[in-house]
């Protein structure tokens, strides 16, 4: 007995040593993409500089928001990965190979997001913008540390005043968090903190992702070459608004005629253009199909806190069953749809008035810009599989504390967010296929014919 004892540890230990080294390695891998990326966009005369103070802490706020951004893409991977891994554990139940892909390493990466979540957007962000604004106390010794000490009393002063307010608001909204010590912070207030900002993120992706699906149809058609009949139209609307910028954009699709074939002209660009239109119309009918559940079944509903504390003290079973109907074709259509909504959001935020100032460009950026983005991309990657589910593009209940938003057990609040979101994209979407090509088509009428 003694002995079946120490080997059942062995083996949880085992276990925890293997999930740690592929958590290492996965958030390696992120991290250098990362790094790598903002070394792209980032203005390099602030890291080159005769000031070694300036360049050493920029140097640092660098790194962060580069562990900020690692943990951000991680966040969107996070949902595709758990659908594509329990599809790998349906096809192959009993392979030697697939023993490492279970239920304790899915959760184990759902709760490190959710951490290192919290701890970029509390903590390590507001820092690293202090930090670089930061010039030291007044009368004290200049250098890093006097940066590094004014960053931080200004990052407590913030958190007194943040914790502050969720006291407050949590007074208004429930009696029975207000009377919590402060020694329950990290279990109510922090959570209650984390739930404000993903619905903040949540409602940013509802507003942001309808009008990126359909933003992303003129995005894709300026990358591809475009068949005649089309370039045609897009000269005529462009011509009559932006006569410098189609001058360039004529050139640059000049240059990438001369080099395309006839089936990149003539195939590509179709090709691409129903691709959009069968994903975004596919987005459409599921959450269609999410509204019917939602009335007719309470099973449709995420779970929120109450929902799935039985499920927190146990690690979720993955390979029994499929997520979707489909089978792996539907659960692999699902992690595409989930991407495909991540990127269009991203599209949406960036094309926004509110937001275009944001924008980074190449070698251009500055590292204000860079923390903010940072900051904009982790709202909305974290918030990412909470607005999935919530929409019904998958079944993948919540894991961890993404589940512990009060919110998503209201009926109201997940059927009113199912309607605005189809009402709103199948608007963009008439508005974007069918307007506009019978506005393009009427005047580029009128040029052959009445002119």
């Amino acid at each position: 007995m003694e002995t079946e004892d120490v080997s059942v540890r062995e083996q949880l230990f085992h276990n925890r040593v293997r999930e740690t080294i592929i958590c290492v390695l996965l958030f390696s891998c992120l991290y250098i993409l990362s790094y790598l990326i903002l070394t792209h966009f980032r203005k390099n005369a602030e890291f080159v500089t005769d000031d070694t103070e300036d360049a050493t802490v920029n140097r640092i706020a660098l790194w962060l928001c580069t562990f900020t951004l690692s943990v951000a893409v991680c966040a969107v991977l996070l949902l595709p990965m758990s659908i594509l891994s329990n599809e790998v554990l349906l096809i192959f139940p009993h392979s030697y190979y697939m023993q490492w892909l279970n239920g304790s390493l899915i959760r184990g990466l759902w709760n490190l997001v959710f951490l290192f979540s919290n701890l970029s957007l509390v903590f390590l962000m507001p820092f690293a913008y202090f930090f670089t604004e930061s010039e030291g106390f007044a009368g004290s010794k200049k250098g890093v540390m006097a940066r590094v000490y004014e960053a931080v009393v200004l990052l407590l002063l913030l958190a007194l005043l943040v914790l502050g307010m969720v006291w407050v608001a949590s007074a208004l909204l429930r009696d029975d968090m207000a009377r919590k010590s402060f020694y329950d912070l990290w279990e109510y207030y922090l959570p209650y903190l984390y739930s404000g900002i993903s619905f903040l993120g949540v409602l940013l992706l509802l507003l942001c992702t309808p009008f990126g699906l359909s933003r992303m149809f003129s995005v894709t058609g300026s990358l591809l070459v475009k068949p005649r009949l089309y370039r045609l139209l897009s000269v005529g609307s462009l011509s009559r608004h932006h006569h410098e910028s189609f001058v360039l954009i004529r050139f640059f699709h000049s240059e990438m005629r001369k080099k395309a074939s006839p089936w990149q002209r003539n195939l590509v660009y179709p090709l691409a253009m129903l691709l959009l239109l069968a994903l975004t119309v596919m987005c459409v009918l599921m959450v269609c199909f999410n509204v019917l559940e939602l009335l007719l079944d309470d099973t449709a509903m995420p779970r929120g806190m109450e929902g799935i504390s039985h499920l927190n003290k146990c690690d979720p079973h993955l390979g029994m069953a499929s997520f979707s109907m489909f089978g792996s074709l539907g659960a692999a259509v699902q992690a595409v749809l989930i991407l495909y909504l991540m990127v269009s959001s991203l599209v949406g935020f960036y094309s926004s008035p509110l937001f275009t100032s944001l924008l980074p460009r190449a070698q251009d950026t500055n590292l204000t810009q860079i923390i903010a983005n940072c900051v904009s991309l982790l709202i909305l990657s974290s918030a990412l599989p909470v607005f999935s589910r919530t929409l019904g593009i998958t079944r993948f209940d919540l894991l961890g504390d993404f589940g512990r938003y009060n919110w998503l057990g209201n009926f109201y609040i997940v059927f009113l967010y199912n309607m605005l979101f189809a009402g709103l994209t199948s608007a963009s979407l008439i508005k974007t296929v069918t307007w506009a090509v019978q506005r393009e088509l009427i005047r580029a009428f009128d040029r052959k014919y009445i002119r």
